[in-house]
């Protein structure tokens, strides 16, 4: 499906960071995540356009208005010996849903990771969210049953890197 003629997906500039930053609330509300969002354009700048960037960010437009974005990274491969790229949130205003910009994201991202050289193209869904979950599988990704995702954060992640934890 061709990107509609409404929308364009262009890389992220720090001009966007507020829309950016806008988007990634709406998609914690959406995951009733809200409570754990702390970013903001200041924090988020030096991670997508500092001197040692971690992160690449795609957005998508509609009227000249940010309304999608993709953010993802590099990670590795030791069992390919190869890069990939991992996609860590995606997400489309609902107005905007349907329209084909979240396929057009994530086809952007799979000829980003080919042309990178990348082993594969991977990201987590919420188990809950059935829609999304038919949404890649139609597209041809396969939903991991056996992993679980590991975390330590905060609090915890200052106690897990003492010694002797």
């Amino acid at each position: 499906m061709p990107l509609p003629a409404a929308h364009t997906l262009r890389p992220a500039t720090p001009a966007d960071l507020p829309a950016i930053v806008g988007l990634i609330t709406e998609l914690a509300v959406f995951e009733k995540l809200e409570h754990l969002v702390v970013v903001t354009p200041e924090s988020l700048h030096p991670h997508l356009f500092g001197d040692k960037p971690v992160a690449e960010c795609v957005v998508g437009e509609a009227g000249g208005r940010v309304v999608a974005f993709a953010l993802f990274f590099t990670n590795f491969s030791t069992f390919l010996g190869k890069p990939g790229l991992y996609l860590e949130d995606l997400y489309v205003q609902p107005a905007h849903r349907g329209t084909g910009l979240g396929r057009a994201l994530l086809q952007h991202l799979g000829a980003l990771a080919v042309a990178r050289g990348c082993g594969r193209f991977e990201w987590s869904v919420l188990d809950w969210n059935e829609r999304a979950i038919r949404f890649y599988e139609a597209m041809g990704a396969t939903v991991m049953p056996d992993w679980r995702i590991c975390r330590v954060t905060g609090p915890a992640l200052a106690a897990f890197a003492k010694p002797g934890a």
